[in-house]
């Protein structure tokens, strides 16, 4: 087992046992969150694929192994990621990253006290400073973003792709993320506005300018994409909007 600087105040010996218990107890989980002296963590294994997908999907253990060296290696360029306490060939443990910020969402729904537009805004200025650090997520959708006390923490990065210069990963993190608010928010544009432009004020202005410019080719899907911005499906409404939001935006 590989023991990623684990925390002086954590007993390792105690710990893996822990982890060793909830792997044999649950063998097939991919994902499974614990507490630990006070604390919480996530267990992930390999994803269990079935009949086609095994052609269709790449290795699950190669895909695990590449997810921890991603999270080993951008939490040593300081990223706002959660911290891999423990690893091994099959399965690694992190910290608990708080609830994603689409689980705020739906908190805030139920309880007006939630401070969700801080939430949102800090995810936003949080994807920035990512930026900033030369860096990419790949899909940082709101379900694919912590946020606990106001730190936001990243979490399921794709593995970097191939052959694409930096600006073009940032520019489709830029897409994915607005993509993904009026997805789960509709067209709410105060609070969406708010959250791109801190953004922007954050150090993103230049991804946000770039990707204005990439997408100005396919704006003439636009009108054609109007009669669904209410009754389209989960994917398509938010299509719709995205390019609204860069074509009345400056």
């Amino acid at each position: 087992m590989k023991q990623p600087s684990p925390s002086p105040n954590l007993d390792m010996t105690a710990f893996e046992a822990k982890v060793a218990q909830l792997r044999q107890a649950h063998p097939d989980s991919r994902i499974q969150s614990f507490d630990f002296a006070g604390h919480k963590y996530w267990l992930k294994q390999p994803e269990r694929l079935e009949g086609a997908m095994k052609l269709l999907k790449d290795d699950p253990k190669r895909a695990l192994q590449t997810e921890i060296d991603a999270l080993t290696r951008l939490a040593g360029k300081d990223a706002p990621v959660p911290r891999v306490v423990l690893s091994g060939d099959d399965f690694f443990v992190v910290e608990d990253a708080g609830k994603t910020v689409s689980d705020w969402l739906h908190a805030a729904r139920q309880d007006e006290m939630v401070p969700f537009g801080e939430i949102l805004n800090d995810s936003a200025s949080a994807l920035a400073e990512l930026h900033r650090m030369e860096l990419a997520h790949g899909r940082p959708a709101l379900r694919d973003i912590g946020w606990q006390q106001g730190e936001v923490k990243f979490i399921d990065f794709e593995a970097s792709q191939q052959g694409r210069s930096q600006s073009y990963q940032q520019q489709r993190d830029l897409l994915v993320y607005l993509h993904s608010l009026y997805r789960y928010m509709g067209a709410d544009h105060g609070q969406i506005d708010a959250a791109i432009s801190n953004y922007r004020a954050a150090g993103g202005e230049q991804t946000w300018l770039d990707t204005q410019k990439r997408i100005r080719r396919w704006q003439w899907l636009r009108p054609l994409l109007r009669p669904f911005r209410n009754i389209g499906g989960k994917d398509l409404k938010p299509l719709y909007w995205v390019l609204w939001h860069f074509h009345s935006h400056r």
